[in-house]
C-alpha cells in the first residue's frame, strides 16, 4: 500500500510519497537522439530530457517561465557559441544550466537583464546506455547531490536490450509487486517458465543490508538451473539486489560470464509508473542467440505482473488496508522502513543508517 502522508511534506519525501534528494531513470541513452530532447514526468512534474548536438545530456524543467509553454517542443540553437534549447512561442534561450541566454523581443536598451531569469536545472548522470537525473527535494537548490549516483559495478558501455512497460500504481505499490517472492508460481505460470506441475517448494534465502537496501546473498539458483547451466556453463550463483528509491537487480554469474538485470521503477503520477528494465552481460556467447526470446519473456513477465497492479486495483477503490505477514512480506515491510529512514536522515542533516539486518527468509513458492 502505498506510503502516503497526510502531514505536511517532510525533507526527502514529497506530497505524494515519493522520495526526493534521490536519482531516477529519466531515459536510455538511445532515446536521446543529438540535437533533440523529450518530455519525461518525473514525480508528478515535467522534465525535459535531452543531448545537445555536442552529447551532452541535460534535464530541466520542462516549463518556459513566460507563458508556461513547454520547451521540449521548442529547438536546439547555438547562442553565443553554447547550445541552448530554444521556446517555440518568444524564441527564449536556455542553456543546458537551466539560465536564459536570450529574449530576442528586448530592444538595445531595454533595462531588463535575461539572465536573471532561470528554469530548474536537474543533475544528470549517464553510464552503460542510461541517463539518470537527480531531484533535489529544494526546486533551488544548488547543492550538490546528497548521494552518488547508481552504481552497478563493471558492466558494458551499452544494455544487450531494453525493454519497458507502465504500471497503474503509485510506485511504492509497483515495488512491493516486482519483489514479491510468493507469487511466480500463479502469476508466471506458463510452461516454458514455471508450470503449475512443478508444485510449490522450499525456499530459504540469506538477506543481507547493503547500501540504502538489501540483497538476496549470493547463492545457486534453485529453479531454472538446467536454463542456467545450458547458458553459462555451469558453477552458477545468483544475487537479487533492492535499493531505494527503486532500483532492482538480478546479477547471474560464474568465473566465465556475468549478466546482471536492471529494473529501474520512476514514479511520473500518483498513480502511474513507469518500469523500464535493462541486460548487460560479458561472456555467455549463446545470450546473443536468446535475445528475441529473451526479450519477449521479460515483457511477458512485466504484462502479467501489470496485470496484477489492475486487478489489485479493483480492490483498493473499496479498501486500502493490506493484510501483510511473514516471512513473504518482510521486504515490503522494509522498503517502507527504509523510506522512513531516509526521510529521517534527511530532515534530521545525518547519514542514513540502514535499519536492516541480516536475516534468513522461509516461504513455499
Amino acid at each position: 500500500m502505498a506510503d502516503t502522508q497526510s502531514s505536511p511534506p517532510k525533507t526527502g519525501i514529497n506530497a505524494e510519497g515519493f522520495l526526493t534528494d534521490s536519482w531516477y531513470l529519466a531515459a536510455t541513452s538511445a532515446e536521446l537522439k543529438a540535437g533533440q530532447q523529450q518530455r519525461v514526468m518525473m514525480l508528478g512534474e515535467p522534465v525535459v530530457v535531452g543531448r545537445t548536438p555536442a552529447g551532452e545530456a541535460f534535464a530541466l524543467r520542462d516549463i518556459c517561465p513566460h507563458r508556461l509553454v513547454p520547451l521540449s517542443a521548442g529547438q536546439q540553437v547555438e547562442t553565443a557559441g553554447e547550445w541552448t534549447l530554444q521556446c517555440p512561442y518568444h524564441g527564449w534561450r536556455f542553456g543546458t544550466d537551466g539560465g536564459c541566454r536570450l529574449m530576442p523581443s528586448l530592444t538595445g536598451d531595454s533595462p531588463y537583464d535575461p539572465s536573471k531569469v532561470k528554469v530548474r536545472r536537474y543533475p544528470v548522470h549517464e553510464a552503460n546506455g542510461a541517463v539518470y537525473i537527480y531531484v533535489a527535494h529544494d526546486a533551488r537548490s544548488i547543492a550538490p547531490p546528497a548521494v552518488p549516483p547508481p552504481d552497478f559495478g563493471p558492466l558494458p558501455e551499452k544494455p544487450g536490450f531494453v525493454i519497458h512497460d507502465v504500471f497503474n500504481a503509485h510506485m511504492d505499490d509497483a515495488v512491493v509487486g516486482l519483489m514479491d517472492p510468493a507469487h511466480v508460481p500463479f502469476v508466471h505460470n506458463q510452461w516454458w517458465w514455471r508450470p503449475p506441475s512443478a508444485g510449490l517448494k522450499l525456499k530459504e534465502k540469506p538477506f543481507v543490508p547493503i547500501t540504502r537496501g538489501w540483497a538476496i546473498d549470493r547463492h545457486a539458483p534453485s529453479s531454472n538451473s538446467k536454463l542456467y547451466r545450458w547458458v553459462f556453463g555451469g558453477d552458477v550463483m545468483t544475487e537479487i539486489c533492492f535499493q531505494l528509491p527503486g532500483y532492482r537487480w538480478e546479477i547471474i554469474s560464474n568465473a566465465t560470464a556475468r549478466l546482471l538485470t536492471l529494473t529501474c521503477l520512476t514514479p511520473e503520477a500518483p498513480k502511474r509508473t513507469r518500469i523500464t528494465q535493462f541486460t548487460w552481460w560479458t561472456g555467455a556467447p549463446l545470450l546473443k542467440l536468446a535475445v528475441p526470446v529473451a526479450k519477449r519473456m521479460g515483457k511477458t513477465f512485466l504484462a502479467q505482473d501489470g496485470r496484477m497492479v489492475d486487478l489489485q486495483n479493483e480492490g483498493m477503490a473499496h479498501q486500502k488496508a493490506m493484510l501483510w505477514i511473514d516471512d513473504i512480506d518482510v521486504q515490503a515491510k522494509w522498503y517502507q522502513m527504509l523510506k522512513r529512514e531516509w526521510t529521517a536522515a534527511r530532515c534530521e542533516d545525518r547519514d542514513f543508517a540502514n535499519p536492516i539486518e541480516p536475516r534468513i527468509l522461509k516461504w513455499m513458492s
